[in-house]
């Protein structure tokens, strides 16, 4: 099914999502990777506040190039989502209900995902390009010193994801070997 949501992300949003939507997300969305996961854990681990509130709000797993003139940014493409599965349950216990990245997650991130009412979308690998075009605004808001790895606050309009699990534990990955597998 095709949806169209904003961003942050309402609660009754993300339930309502089911592994297998075609999402469309307009709004605003903010990005980090490895690095800036890293900093983030060990600023909660040293009881001190995060750059950015994580309720409601979807965090893209992607690292731009850079912008080519008149863009607000470069190819923005997902960056592989279990290489933030050490940080994303904490993150999600503080109220983040969507994580944008490719591929798996671990059985932890899925548990909180469940937990917290959460959602897991896939953006097409190899698709920087095209994806980079649905980014209307790009400010980096915290860890400038990171480069590409920076957090940045980005406003999407229409920006096509795919549920991979939604807010009960269905992972589309999982259900689709399973019907390929009958046919």
């Amino acid at each position: 099914m095709n949806k169209n949501i904003k961003a942050p992300i309402s609660n009754e949003d993300a339930k309502s999502l089911r592994a297998g939507d075609y999402v469309n997300i307009t709004g605003i969305i903010y990005t980090a990777r490895d690095a800036a996961h890293k900093r983030m854990y060990e600023a909660l681990q040293n009881n001190e506040e995060l750059p950015i509130d994580m309720e409601n709000n979807i965090i893209y797993y992607m690292g731009p190039s850079p912008a080519r003139e008149g863009r607000p940014i470069g190819s923005a493409g997902p960056t592989t989502a279990s290489r933030m599965d050490k940080y994303a349950p904490s993150l999600l216990d503080l109220g983040l209900k969507g994580m944008i990245g490719k591929g798996k997650r671990s059985g932890e991130v899925k548990d909180a995902i469940v937990r917290n009412g959460a959602v897991y979308f896939a953006a097409i690998g190899g698709a920087g390009a095209l994806l980079s075009q649905r980014i209307k605004k790009s400010e980096v808001v915290a860890y400038d010193d990171l480069g590409t790895e920076a957090i940045r606050k980005l406003y999407v309009e229409d920006f096509p994801v795919i549920v991979v699990i939604d807010s009960e534990g269905n992972n589309l990955y999982e259900t689709a070997i399973k019907e390929y597998n009958r046919e």
